[in-house]
């Protein structure tokens, strides 16, 4: 994938990171506001991202009052890394700030069909810590809830996520399912991901697309999910996956593509063609933007900050100056949310 500088156009917060002046009752209150999740809508195969921190009044906590909603034919949340087990300062209530998200997922005015987690379900792949996550996650009001693995969760070689969450995929935890007219894919990038190594996904699970996607028409939306970013934000870091080309080859002869990712904890933009590209941020910590740390990891910032790392900050990358089949772009710029 050729990436060219003078074609890009970034947009980030400076992030204090060495300022620890963070607590739990003001980190659960900006998250609040903040938010950590988006609400995916469809309509006409196009699909539209709304962070939380669009939805929601910062001075109450609440949804903002006489919000519009496009209408749309359904409406998905994404979340992803909550890292259950996780305790270090950057964030010692993982629980709460995941609790934090359910409620705003719960106060939609329209319940969504069902919510992707994206993975890192858990911290170390422990089995209370996944039971947490689960009984956490019964309270969302919605139909269904998908899952994909996180490198997290398979440091057992994924025996307990896959007894728990990998009833009826294929091979590592992969599997397709169709709602309202669009194909989804649930991938798995983590089965040899090392720490500070690229994602992969591996020959048999590449043949798997390949003829999971032949009967499809080209004009059937697409939505691609896994954990590890499937094109390269910053390969050093580990932030791409190896062989993504071969599965992003099967996927241009569709119109409507959308790729969504976790891992990196913050929110990543990147339109290339018929594809699109989101990574989501974490419930639990932010990281570093690329290349602006020694290296990635949970990064502790001040209560007042979150905003900028947990729903606020978006880093966009434009390749094509062309119509496109589908967009993710916030409709309210980070410079122009109200109350900052």
């Amino acid at each position: 994938m050729k990436h060219h500088d003078h074609d890009h156009h970034a947009h980030a917060h400076s992030i204090d990171a060495n300022n620890d002046g963070i607590d739990r009752r003001g980190f659960l209150e900006c998250m609040a506001w903040a938010g950590t999740g988006v609400l995916w809508m469809m309509s006409g195969g196009i699909l539209k991202s709304y962070g939380m921190s669009q939805l929601i009044d910062r001075s109450t906590g609440n949804l903002k009052k006489g919000l519009v909603m496009p209408q749309s034919d359904f409406s998905f949340v994404q979340i992803s890394d909550s890292h259950i087990g996780f305790s270090k300062p950057a964030n010692t209530d993982v629980v709460g700030t995941l609790q934090a998200t359910i409620e705003k997922i719960n106060a939609m005015a329209t319940t969504p069909s069902f919510v992707l987690h994206t993975g890192d379900l858990s911290h170390l792949a422990q089995a209370d810590e996944f039971d947490t996550l689960e009984q956490s996650l019964k309270s969302v009001k919605t139909e269904k809830i998908f899952y994909v693995p996180g490198e997290h969760d398979f440091t057992d070689n994924g025996k307990l996520y896959l007894d728990r969450f990998g009833k009826g995929t294929m091979g590592d935890g992969w599997y397709s399912f169709d709602s309202h007219g669009v194909h989804f894919m649930g991938l798995v990038n983590v089965t040899n991901h090392v720490d500070g190594g690229l994602g992969y996904l591996g020959p048999e699970q590449l043949k798997w697309m390949e003829a999971d996607l032949r009967g499809l028409s080209s004009s059937t939306p697409i939505v691609v999910f896994a954990h590890i970013p499937m094109w390269a934000i910053y390969p050093q870091w580990g932030w791409g996956t190896s062989d993504s080309e071969q599965a992003l080859a099967l996927l241009r002869r569709f119109g409507s593509v959308s790729v969504l990712n976790g891992h990196i904890h913050q929110t990543i933009q990147k339109v290339e063609g018929n594809i699109t590209f989101h990574t989501a941020m974490s419930t639990a910590f932010p990281q570093p933007a690329p290349g602006s740390a020694p290296a990635p990891g949970p990064m502790k910032v001040p209560a007042e900050k979150l905003r900028t790392v947990l729903g606020l900050t978006s880093v966009s990358y434009v390749e094509h100056n062309h119509t496109l089949a589908v967009t993710d772009i916030p409709l309210i710029a980070a410079d122009k949310v109200p109350g900052q």
